[in-house]
């Protein structure tokens, strides 16, 4: 089954809602038109009523009710929806008068108080009657009953013609809110077909389309913000995985060149065993620096996906640097640097990334360093944040490189950094490692001095 249209679905909503609408305020309009004319009938029963208890106590002396009867007709005359009866108030009641064109007579009240009575009846046709009753005393002490009937023809005819109109009306009213209902969602709509012509538009190649901000509602500019915020991210990251992957095939590609190379020179020719020997261990060599690539690369994306997360454990930072520091004892000896670890903290990570982002700042940190120096590791712990700072002496970095230097491949010098052995992955990890742990990394390098580089991660919370 083919999925409605989301603005055939809005007219159809709003059609409903406005026939609910209409129909309730339909019904309220009925009930209070009924309600009004109750009220009117009701007041005029109460005062033809009052008029007919001052014409029947105008005569105190003789009882008879037919002194006065030409005055109590002269009531009823011209009211062709009235009728009036007078009942002696006896054991047995008689009627003294008779007024009207009620054919059927209404029920008779056997009430004692004076106060006036209202009745609905129908009479044997099914017309419906209002019957306004009252006990009256004339002067002379005598009692009669007057029985004020009112026929509602008119106003049963009056409600029923509002019920036609309203079922004749409703039909065109509902017609036009759908109409209306489907501009204003069309309307409304007119904007996602722009979006959607945006987004056929959008590919892995072209990422530099955004959708139009203006002119739109504070809904879908909301939408159309994020929207374009995801494109950006996308477009940032696509550019990101290009250059990734063109700085990958760049670093694979000289070795495995020099690989080739060599061993086609190497088989060109008949040689000695020796300089077979010397082409296989320089192969090895190249083939190495390609496995540390791919390793590198390989936990370079193990840690740049939150999702590859493991539970965190309380770390002694100042251990963790000790034996970091213990493992390259060697390689410092070589060039008689000394390594001195200083302060203590506490943190919550992963033992061995902690070990690899200090791994990767002590070995850059030897590697850049001259032979005699001290190499520093200054541990300190703050109300919000604890810190690691690694400090060499040394050439330092220029700043033009500092904002780039933790990108992946990014190196200050190409040249220096195949030569030992370098992947250029080593502080774009270090940098990954820190994001997973909500902290980060900095580096300020004073040119021919001294460079620093910081570790930061929040503090330990306690219960």
């Amino acid at each position: 089954m083919r999925p409605a249209r989301l603005s055939g679905q809005l007219s159809l909503s709003v059609a409903l809602l406005g026939l609910l609408l209409v129909a309730l305020l339909s019904a309220l309009a009925y009930f209070s038109l009924s309600r009004q004319l109750d009220g009117i009938a009701t007041q005029n029963l109460e005062d033809k009523l009052q008029q007919v208890r001052h014409a029947t106590r105008e005569v105190a002396l003789r009882p008879e009710v037919g002194d006065q009867i030409h005055n109590i007709r002269d009531l009823i005359k011209g009211h062709d929806n009235l009728s009036l009866i007078l009942y002696d108030d006896g054991p047995e009641p008689r009627v003294l008068l008779r007024e009207g064109n009620l054919a059927d007579l209404p029920p008779l009240s056997k009430s004692s108080s004076e106060a006036v009575r209202f009745e609905r009846w129908q009479d044997a046709l099914g017309n419906e009657r209002m019957t306004a009753s009252q006990l009256m005393v004339r002067k002379d002490g005598t009692r009669i009953r007057a029985v004020l009937t009112l026929d509602r023809a008119s106003d049963q005819a009056l409600l029923r013609a509002y019920i036609e109109s309203t079922l004749i009306a409703l039909p065109l009213v509902l017609l036009l809110i759908a109409a209306g209902a489907g501009w204003i969602a069309h309307r409304g709509l007119s904007s996602l077909h722009q979006f959607r012509r945006i987004a056929e538009r959008i590919s892995t190649q072209d990422l530099s389309h955004r959708l139009p901000l203006e002119n739109l509602p504070r809904e879908l500019r909301e939408l159309a913000s994020g929207i374009n915020f995801m494109l950006h991210r996308l477009d940032s990251g696509v550019q990101q995985l290009s250059q990734f992957s063109d700085d990958l095939a760049h670093e694979l590609r000289t070795p495995i060149t020099n690989l080739i190379g060599k061993a086609q020179v190497t088989l060109s020719r008949e040689r000695p065993p020796e300089q077979y020997k010397l082409v296989l261990e320089n192969c090895t060599e190249e083939l190495g620096r390609v496995t540390r690539i791919v390793s590198d690369m390989l936990f370079l994306a193990h840690v740049s996906h939150p999702a590859a997360l493991i539970p965190f454990e309380e770390i002694a930072l100042h251990e963790e640097a000790r034996k970091v520091a213990e493992l390259f004892a060697l390689m410092a000896e070589e060039k008689r640097i000394l390594l001195d670890v200083a302060g203590q903290a506490t943190i919550e990570g992963d033992r061995l990334m902690v070990q690899r982002a200090i791994s990767n700042l002590l070995s850059n940190a030897i590697r850049h360093s001259p032979e005699g120096a001290t190499v520093n590791m200054r541990i300190s712990a703050g109300p919000s944040e604890v810190t690691l700072a690694v400090s060499n002496p040394g050439p330092g970095i220029p700043p033009e490189h500092l904002p780039r230097l933790f990108e992946r491949f990014y190196r200050v010098d190409r040249g220096r950094s195949r030569a030992d052995g370098g992947t250029g992955l080593g502080l774009a990890i270090v940098r990954s490692i820190m994001s997973l742990h909500q902290g980060q990394v900095n580096v300020s390098s004073i040119v021919h001095e001294s460079t620093v580089f910081t570790l930061y991660f929040p503090t330990v919370a306690r219960p």
